[in-house]
């Protein structure tokens, strides 16, 4: 390996480091601002139509689906939220938590070609998880599907020793993610700049450096090892985030390779799959730490709701590729829709809907 790439690569592992901070940072200012108010309105679901309306704001605001998902176990561990209204939360958690991703991608805002097809990479997450919503909340609305299974599942796990896991890039990232916050008085507004202005800057950085690398044949590597077919770039998207513990993490890491032109849509879209089946790890273990067959349970329609949706989906992974590419061609011509699309999915539909239909 020539001298000059090994100061490349040691620049991107420095420059990805940075870009952990900046989306742990960030996510970090927005628990400041809303968790507390997130876990207030968990706590007033009163039908699964709600619910599922309050999990995806809930999860926009905190920006991530772990926290949303363990205050959910929590909550119905301690028996003050039933199972029935617990799982439409859980999968408006799982749409809400791709707003991290969109966000990502608008460091590309600045360039049309590479921003449209970051935009597209990043909100085909968003319309994988409509597509599963669609099919799967009428089913367990009607017929409960998902409650039903993960019993049985659940029942068999009862009384299993509890176990703990401990994210190693958490722990990498946690000392200047406090740094940071304690050197900005823990101040949300000031931790949210400081965020964005990080990862604008190490997306440039990430695109810059990657380029430089492909002449010492990156791109090859990508694509013919950890992305050289579906189930490979499945279980390397399921791995990486029971690893990071935050599918948003693990998502977003892709979205600068996707500007660049090094990885398409349809190379990352399993990939993309694996880390919704990853990220339920983290309230799997949450409902074995509380020992209660009904957290055991919703934890159990995480996952079958993340797996089950990977599988019927990925045949039809044509549709959501589709209006992910077409929002983006929209959002080129026109930055309102970028604007409409976020505040009205992630914010203004759900407080709507919320608010209305109580």
């Amino acid at each position: 390996m020539k001298k000059g790439s090994q100061w490349s690569y040691l620049l991107l592992l420095l420059v990805l480091y940075v870009f952990f901070v900046s989306i742990d940072l960030m996510s970090s200012s927005f628990m400041l601002f809303g968790s507390g108010f997130a876990e207030s309105l968990i706590n007033t679901v009163s039908s699964p139509f709600i619910g599922l309306f309050i999990g995806i704001l809930a999860t926009s605001l905190v920006q991530s689906s772990s926290l949303t998902t363990s205050i959910v176990v929590g909550l119905v561990a301690s028996g003050a939220l039933p199972v029935r209204l617990a799982v439409p939360l859980i999968m408006g958690a799982n749409l809400g938590t791709s707003i991290t991703n969109t966000l990502v991608a608008l460091g590309h805002i600045t360039r049309k070609h590479e921003f449209k097809k970051a935009f597209a990479g990043a909100t085909v997450d968003d319309f994988f998880n409509i597509c599963v919503l669609l099919v799967f909340f009428p089913l367990e609305y009607f017929f409960h599907f998902l409650e039903k299974v993960a019993f049985f599942f659940s029942s068999s796990f009862v009384g299993i020793e509890t176990v703990s896991f401990h994210s190693p890039l958490k722990a990498i990232v946690k000392p200047a993610v406090s740094f940071i916050t304690n050197l900005l008085f823990s101040s949300p507004w000031l931790m949210i700049l400081v965020s964005l202005i990080f990862l604008f800057v190490c997306l440039r950085l990430i695109i810059k450096v990657t380029r430089n690398i492909l002449s010492t044949k990156f791109e090859n590597f990508l694509h013919h090892y950890l992305f050289r077919g579906p189930l490979v770039a499945y279980f390397l998207g399921f791995l990486i985030t029971v690893i990071v513990e935050s599918s948003s993490v693990t998502t977003s890491l892709v979205i600068p390779f996707i500007g660049a032109g090094i990885l398409s849509i349809d190379r990352i879209f399993p990939y993309i799959l694996g880390t919704k089946v990853g990220t339920t790890f983290t309230s799997i273990l949450a409902a074995l730490a509380t020992s209660s067959p009904f957290a055991l349970t919703i934890a159990f329609v995480h996952f079958l709701y993340a797996f089950f949706g990977s599988l019927i989906i990925y045949p039809f992974r044509r549709i959501p590729i589709w209006m992910a590419n077409r929002l983006a061609v929209a959002a080129v011509k026109n930055k309102f829709w970028i604007i409409a699309y976020i505040t009205g999915l992630f914010y203004i539909l759900p407080i709507i809907i919320i608010i209305f239909m109580r």
